[in-house]
């Protein structure tokens, strides 16, 4: 039983470690955002604090098991030993010392280092110049506000780059209009909780335009694998030409106007907004500017025209247990409101 026990542990040993190898190579085909290359000024902190954790405890781990393998082999059962108990040594000081007082220096190094970064990432001053933007986590989407700029939207964060020549930052209120739900983008900072009737916040200062995915850490309900994130990071142009975009209303267009009729007939303007129509509803994502975004339902698919019929048609088809209900339309109505989305870009 010792010998199949022991074999376990080393396949689920070795199985750990094929994950630990292998993962920078996922990580570097795109498959996942990575912690291990981090972007701005808290993800690089935080980056810095693993490593020195990682290498320190690695340390002990290289110690105490070169240790452990000498002293099994070194001390190790011979045939030609006696039979019956060896000698019992009891009592050692220098050593009762050093494993107590070596550990505990190693708690103190490790609490005071953490310590450090975690203050220096929470009391960062804010620059006037910051911007600021809500987070409203929803069952199961994202909602961004823009309050300087009155500008509203849903899953897809805009934020600017930070330079030497023209630093940027960027700082986050968190708050949650259902259960709890989580904030984390790995490149860009930590993890921080959104909690109902309670405001948290965090920021980041990315260095370097693109894409950064993210995710919801905190179990949501049903669809909580699905609640992710897309963090854009523009150039001051892209930015500003972002924000403009957003600020104008919808756009309006006689040849879907029977599309744009069935939608504010239906429960749709209950829950959604649409700028400059009777849609003015909050329950739902913003919907004026839908089609500048790259995903529907908070990055379950790619929004295209098929993909936001059948959305219309049937969510649960993409994203099984989201709260927006199938309105029942026949196949000329989908057309017709699929056609009058997609001209709110």
């Amino acid at each position: 039983m010792q010998t199949r026990g022991a074999q376990r542990l080393i396949h689920r040993t070795s199985a750990a470690a094929w994950l630990v190898l292998t993962s920078p190579l996922l990580i570097a085909q795109g498959t996942t955002p990575s912690m291990f290359t981090p972007a701005s000024t808290p993800a690089h902190q935080i980056f810095d604090i693993s490593i020195f954790v990682v290498t320190l405890t690695g340390g002990i781990f290289v110690v105490v098991g070169g240790l452990l393998a000498i002293t099994l082999y070194r001390f190790r059962a011979r045939r030609t030993d006696p039979l019956g108990e060896p000698p019992q040594i009891y009592g050692s000081t220098q050593i009762e010392l050093a494993w107590t007082v070596i550990p505990v220096l190693i708690v103190i190094v490790l609490f005071l280092t953490t310590a450090r970064i975690i203050f220096a990432i929470q009391d960062a001053p804010k620059p006037k110049s910051a911007l600021d933007v809500t987070v409203v986590g929803h069952q199961f989407w994202w909602e961004f506000r823009y309050p300087k700029y009155k500008v509203v939207t849903a899953n897809e964060l805009h934020i600017p780059v930070s330079s030497d020549g023209r630093p940027e930052a960027t700082f986050l209120k968190l708050v949650s209009a259902d259960v709890n739900h989580s904030f984390w983008i790995p490149q860009l900072a930590g993890k921080t909780d959104l909690i109902a009737n309670q405001v948290n916040t965090m920021w980041m200062d990315p260095q370097k335009p693109g894409l950064y995915l993210g995710q919801c850490a905190q179990f949501c309900g049903s669809q909580h694998a699905m609640m992710l994130l897309r963090v854009y990071v523009d150039t001051p142009g892209q930015f500003d030409a972002w924000i403009r975009n957003q600020q104008l209303p919808a756009p309006q267009d006689a040849s879907v106007e029977a599309g744009r009729k069935i939608f504010e007939k239906q429960a749709c303007m209950n829950c959604h907004t649409v700028s400059g129509t009777a849609a003015t509803g909050r329950f739902g994502p913003e919907l004026t500017h839908l089609m500048s975004r790259a995903t529907l339902a908070s990055g379950a698919m790619d929004n295209t025209q098929a993909n936001l019929r059948q959305w219309i048609k049937s969510p649960d088809t993409f994203k099984r247990g989201a709260l927006m209900p199938a309105m029942q339309l026949t196949d000329e109505q989908l057309d017709q409101v699929t056609a009058y989305l997609e001209i709110l870009k």
